[in-house]
């Protein structure tokens, strides 16, 4: 009897169909390892949510064949979501670059999570082996954040290549170059399958050197008479590190703003990624006093998030710092699709105020981590891929990147389009979809539960949306109104005067206490001994519910607040009359 062929399953939980909450699952008889725990982002209808995070049922059902996680860098759509899931989930061993280690590490601290797993750093082209099945390597590669890696698996049905977030930048800011030889190598001997970054599958070309901004952050930097206030995403830290050789040289100090900079420039720091003098970064209250041509104030908030440093400036908000007519504020980020509209509200308030605001591509001031189809390309030729797999990326990315791997001579039997959730089962002699896991979102607020139910999320919609009418009323044991129901309107608009309503209200409730009470009391004696007085409100707002959405051509969130009476003395005498009874009849 032949002996089949191992067989991997790759299971992506987040990051597909997407930007964000990049999540990947590799199974393999019955052990798991993870690939990265991102987070994303609440679009504007999930109110009062802070972080959306992939499901993980299927991982809670399966956490006992979890072995460990492999990080490749240290974005938050990559880690943000780990400490989040510790809480659920033991993982007993966490490896990925030192940089992000140490942001990691910080965060799991404030999650109060620290103690449920082990940190541990790699350096380029490290093997580490996870359970029985998995042998991890780390190659290092070239994205916006500095210390970041593709991976290797070896797998007991070949090598599966996860590019992870890449693009090849042959002039690196830290000197730190995409290990190209080790890819190829890996090309010679033979690649199982490559898994590989889409987000820029559309883009023809390649993605510039993150070193093609510097001499237009120069030039801009030297055009300013006055104080420089420079935003870019926290995590660039090869945009950091040219922002501060900038200001040195052009004799500016450096104040800091934003606690995710903060953090992020002590690790970079500490690990040498971020190299300048101590002098050279000073606090917002030294640099108060300094003219205004030797002050670089540098920020979060490029993309308009409403509780960024930059967002605050704009509003007038900020407690330290102020826009003057003659500042120059620069935008070293083009927005995120979504967040155009923030980002272009937050440079008009800078404007009104007197700014001079340096933006838009066409500046030259940004350039993406992703790499584009001729990397991608490229990426293919080197690895040399049997069966192909796009990721990280919305649908019509995938779909462009299958395009451009077809181009290169990848059949299109070999490459599978998947969504979140489906059960990739890759050998040596096939790929296809096997199945699908649970895949939707866990939503997640600063409440004490943390995760937001999908019908709290509703509730709140309906509210946003519609507005609450809330009703106060008192029902006696007859099943009648003790007092004119009160009525409050929220959010609501309407045409009828609130007195109108009330009686309305009064009228319909009255109808369905008179035509349902029966169903909801027990009688003894023509007396009501027993109410079931949640029946009753259920039944009223259901009705209400009905009743409003009719007359008001509108579906507010209807909350009843229904008065109950004590239980009646009849009651007691009544209850003991009935047990005489029961015990007389028992006895005959």
């Amino acid at each position: 009897m032949t002996k089949s062929s191992p067989t991997i399953k790759i299971i992506p939980l987040g990051g597909l169909h997407e930007i964000g909450k990049n999540t990947c699952v590799f199974e393999c008889e019955d052990e798991i390892i993870l690939l990265d725990a991102g987070l994303a982002f609440p679009t504007d209808g999930m109110h009062g949510v802070n972080i959306v995070l992939p499901d993980m049922t299927y991982l809670r059902e399966n956490r006992h064949k979890i072995k460990g996680m492999i990080v490749t860098h240290g974005h938050e759509d990559h880690i943000g979501g780990i400490a989040f899931h510790l809480k659920q989930l033991e993982i007993p061993v966490i490896y990925g670059p030192r940089l992000a280690m140490a942001m990691l590490e910080g965060k799991l601290e404030e999650a109060g999570v620290r103690d449920r797993t082990e940190l541990r750093s790699v350096r380029p082209r490290d093997m580490v082996r996870l359970g029985s099945h998995f042998v991890v390597e780390f190659i290092r590669n070239t994205h916006s954040i500095a210390d970041s890696f593709t991976v290797a698996l070896h797998t007991p049905a070949g090598i599966i290549i996860h590019t992870g977030d890449f693009k090849f930048d042959h002039t690196p800011v830290d000197g730190e170059h995409f290990d190209i030889q080790r890819l190829a190598e890996h090309g010679e001997k033979g690649v199982l399958c490559l898994i590989s970054d889409s987000t820029n599958s559309e883009i023809p070309g390649h993605t510039p050197s993150e070193r093609s901004v510097y001499p237009n952050l120069a030039r801009v930097f030297s055009e300013a008479k006055g104080r420089l206030l420079v935003t870019t995403f926290a995590s660039s830290v090869h945009r950091i590190n040219m922002i501060l050789e900038l200001a040195k040289l052009q004799n500016r100090v450096v104040g800091v703003v934003g606690r995710s900079m903060l953090n992020l420039i002590a690790h970079a720091r500490n690990l040498g990624y971020i190299k300048c003098e101590d002098n050279l970064l000073q606090p917002l209250q030294a640099i108060r006093n300094l003219p205004d041509e030797k002050v670089l104030i540098l920020t979060t908030g490029s993309q308009g998030e409403p509780m960024s440093a930059m967002t605050r400036i704009s509003k007038g908000e900020h407690q330290h710092i102020k826009i003057r007519p003659g500042d120059t504020v620069v935008f070293s980020a083009n927005p995120i699709p979504g967040n155009t509209i923030a980002v272009v509200n937050t440079i008009d308030r800078l404007m009104m105020q007197g700014a001079n605001v340096i933006y838009g591509r066409e500046k030259g001031l940004h350039v993406s981590g992703h790499g584009c189809q001729e990397d991608q390309k490229l990426m293919i030729a080197l690895t040399k891929p049997k069966f192909f797999l796009p990721v990280h990326g919305e649908h019509r990315m995938l779909i462009k990147h299958s395009q451009t791997a077809q181009s290169t001579g990848i059949p299109a039997e070999n490459m599978v389009i998947i969504q979140n959730g489906d059960v990739v089962e890759v050998s040596p002699e096939a790929i296809r979809v096997a199945g699908k896991v649970p895949s939707g979102v866990e939503l997640v607020d600063m409440s004490r539960t943390g995760i937001v139910s999908d019908r709290v999320l509703k509730e709140r919609q309906q509210m946003a949306e519609e507005g609450t009418i809330v009703i106060a009323a008192a029902v006696d044991w007859q099943g009648k109104l003790m007092m004119k129901p009160e009525i409050h309107v929220r959010g609501v608009v309407t045409s009828i005067e609130r007195s109108l309503l009330q009686k309305w209200v009064q009228e319909r409730m009255e109808q369905v206490l008179s035509d349902r009470w029966s169903s909801f009391a027990q009688f003894v004696n023509g007396e009501p001994v027993e109410v079931d007085w949640a029946g009753v409100q259920v039944q009223l707002e259901r009705e209400l519910q009905r009743a409003i959405r009719r007359e008001l051509q509108c579906q507010p969130s209807i909350i009843l607040l229904m008065q109950t009476p004590d239980e009646p003395a009849a009651k007691a005498v009544d209850g003991r009359r009935r047990r005489r009874t029961t015990a007389q009849v028992a006895a005959s």
